[in-house]
């Protein structure tokens, strides 16, 4: 039953890696705030990819897998108490895991917080507004 569940878990998980990948080029459409990024031409004519943009887009999709991981953990420590079956070891340590899942979801969303709030007042500052 175990190993028939972790075989399961495995590919939700590879699942939901693979479609978050397939939505990425929707996302990168979406218009950020403005980083003074393309400030630099070569000789084409053509914008230089700044390493400020790439830093930004990377710090978001790394935020937003840990946000994914976070999530199905609380999820894995539900499914464990729901399958405890009265046994308090099992309940105590369902318990824990999400405990653990939702300190870690917070801490993530407050680092998402701090990235989010240091990009754009250094956009603010880069612009003169």
């Amino acid at each position: 039953m175990i190993l028939n569940f972790n075989k399961v878990f495995i590919i939700a998980l590879f699942c939901m890696l693979y479609f978050s990948v397939l939505i990425l080029p929707a996302y990168a459409q979406i218009d950020g705030p403005d980083l003074g990024l393309g400030y630099v031409d070569d000789e084409l004519g053509l914008a230089v990819a700044d390493p400020r943009d790439a830093a930004v887009s990377l710090i978001k999709l790394l935020m937003t897998f840990l946000g994914i991981i976070a999530v199905v953990i609380i999820l894995y420590g539900g499914f464990v108490w729901l399958t405890a079956a009265g046994n308090e070891d099992r309940v105590s340590t369902a318990k824990k895991i999400i405990t653990a899942g939702i300190i870690g979801l917070i801490i993530i969303l407050a680092a998402f917080l701090i990235v989010n709030f240091v990009v754009e007042n250094v956009s603010n500052s880069l612009n003169g507004l």
